[in-house]
């Protein structure tokens, strides 16, 4: 049995760089509980496993993208073992540029930040292959993703923008990774377009049936087969028609590899 005085002598052979980590660790861990008790007071968020239970395997949970805190809601509401090992895919111009963006991005969400290769002589092409690399590894590590393949925050008329080619090359690389779509319900009014404060309202995360790419499956056939999945969990009618392809907006969300 160890002494309150060993323990004192444990304490003070420690480092100053062994104290900083261990308080950010804590830092880390306070804010995110508090991360998802304001989300659960502010928004009422509950999750609706709809079409599969909340398993520890590895997945994609790919859903609807209309506001900023969409990622913070699935976060939210998965169950503590989940979320330790989900990581959300976003936009590392965003998350990397300011600290406090970063400390949450990196540190607290443990964000996949992709490099969305903007009109500045990056190779899209590249970029975008990075990005599956990135997403693959997080994977094969053993974490779940969550990701958006609208690529950009819709804020139309639309239920859904056209899906980039993301979800499909990820489907490719890892076809044994189930892909969960999950429609968030009413986060759009929570924090609409232009608000700086969250507006108080009930908010449902619907978690639908799995899919898995079938063999010879075409990305056009993936692609529209994982839209009407994720549209079947949406309340009201399902609309079949295609939807049109909007251009990048500056949502903090890189979540797609077009």
């Amino acid at each position: 049995m160890t002494t309150g005085r060993g323990d004192a002598r444990g304490m003070r052979n420690l480092t100053p760089a062994a104290v900083a980590a261990g308080g950010r660790a804590i830092a880390v861990w306070v804010t995110g509980k508090a991360i998802v008790g304001l989300a659960r007071l502010v928004t009422g968020v509950h999750a609706n496993w709809a079409g599969t239970r909340p398993d520890p395997c590895r997945r994609v949970y790919f859903a609807n993208h209309s506001s900023h805190g969409d990622s913070v809601l699935i976060w939210t509401v998965l169950p503590p073992r989940l979320r330790a090992r989900t990581r959300p895919v976003a936009a590392a111009d965003y998350w990397l540029a300011t600290r406090l963006r970063r400390f949450f991005g990196v540190e607290v969400f443990r964000a996949i930040l992709i490099d969305r290769g903007r009109r500045d002589g990056h190779d899209r092409r590249g970029s975008a292959a990075e990005a599956i690399g990135q997403m693959a590894a997080t994977l094969d590590a053993g974490d779940s993703l969550i990701l958006f393949p609208e690529g950009t925050r819709n804020v139309g008329d639309e239920a859904l923008l056209a899906f980039k080619s993301g979800l499909f090359r990820l489907a490719t690389a890892r076809p044994e990774v189930e892909m969960v779509p999950v429609w968030i319900d009413s986060i759009s009014r929570v924090m609409p377009k232009g608000e700086v404060l969250p507006v108080p309202i009930l908010c449902t995360v619907t978690f639908g049936t799995p899919l898995t790419l079938s063999p010879d499956e075409t990305s056009e056939v993936f692609l529209e087969r994982a839209r009407l999945a994720l549209l079947a969990l949406r309340p009201g009618p399902v609309s079949r028609s295609k939807p049109r392809s909007k251009s990048r907006s500056k949502s903090g969300h890189g979540e797609d590899a077009s």
